[in-house]
């Protein structure tokens, strides 16, 4: 998985809540042109970092055997940029859901102050369409450990 965005799950309650971390580098592939001179973190990763830490919730929740993809953001605000050198301390929250879909909310923070902020939905949808659960698993375990 060539961007996996989240660097460790520090902590996980089952089907709730996760929280994980991002460290930012400035060996990073998207410094090179965000800016070369000026380094900033594209808000977009931003994003992607919380839906990735809520799709490894969702997945650890459903053995590993489903996985869920962004469907809507309902809101989404930024506060400050992130450079490298800075932590991303990642959490997200099961708002609501169903069969079908998860409703969450999810917060980076660095230093203890907001980043971004913001509220969506992913669809769940079967595992093996896009990765098999034991490679899934494997991954997880890297990231979370025992």
């Amino acid at each position: 998985m060539r961007f996996l965005l989240v660097d460790r799950i520090t902590e996980l309650d089952r089907g709730k809540r996760a929280a994980g971390v991002k460290n930012v580098t400035l060996s990073e592939d998207f410094f090179t042109h965000h800016f070369p001179f000026h380094p900033i973190m594209p808000g977009a990763l931003i994003t992607e970092c919380l839906v990735q830490l809520a799709d490894w919730l969702i997945r650890e929740s459903l053995d590993f055997e489903w996985i869920a993809t962004p469907a809507s953001f309902d809101s989404l605000k930024f506060y400050r940029l992130v450079r490298p050198g800075d932590q991303l301390k990642l959490e997200v929250t099961m708002v609501a859901r169903d069969d079908n879909q998860c409703e969450l909310r999810g917060e980076a923070r660095c230093e203890n102050e907001k980043v971004a902020v913001g509220r969506f939905t992913m669809t769940i949808r079967p595992a093996g369409d896009f990765q098999p659960p034991d490679e899934a698993r494997k991954f997880y375990k890297m990231i979370y450990g025992d």
